[in-house]
């Protein structure tokens, strides 16, 4: 069995992040919606006990799933999400094309 079958993936939609325990450890992605139908994917945690466990990309595919099944893009601001999305064709599609999600996402909302 794949261990990543294992991981059970909660999605925590009023703190924006998708989350999993394992153990007493918490790893998680945590977004933020940049305009219509449009999430910033900006980090992810996975502590150094569950790294090597396929921890992270199993939040991100549940993630990106989340994303695809809502008719969402996304812009993979962390670079974790970024490669597996390299490594991922079948989310390519998913990726937030040209300049308007990028600015969104990196503008300074501070005023």
């Amino acid at each position: 069995m794949d261990p990543a079958s294992l991981i059970r993936v909660e999605h925590l939609e009023n703190e924006h992040r998708f989350v999993a325990r394992v153990g007493g450890a918490v790893a998680y992605l945590a977004y933020r919606p940049v305009g219509d139908g449009v999430l910033d994917y900006a980090s992810t945690f996975t502590p150094p006990e569950l790294r090597e466990r396929h921890v992270a990309s199993t939040i991100v595919r549940h993630a990106l799933d989340y994303a695809r099944n809502r008719g969402f893009k996304v812009i993979p601001t962390c670079w974790f999400v970024a490669g597996f999305v390299e490594r991922h064709a079948e989310y390519a599609e998913l990726i937030e094309q040209g300049d308007r999600g990028r600015q969104e996402a990196t503008r300074d909302d501070s005023g």
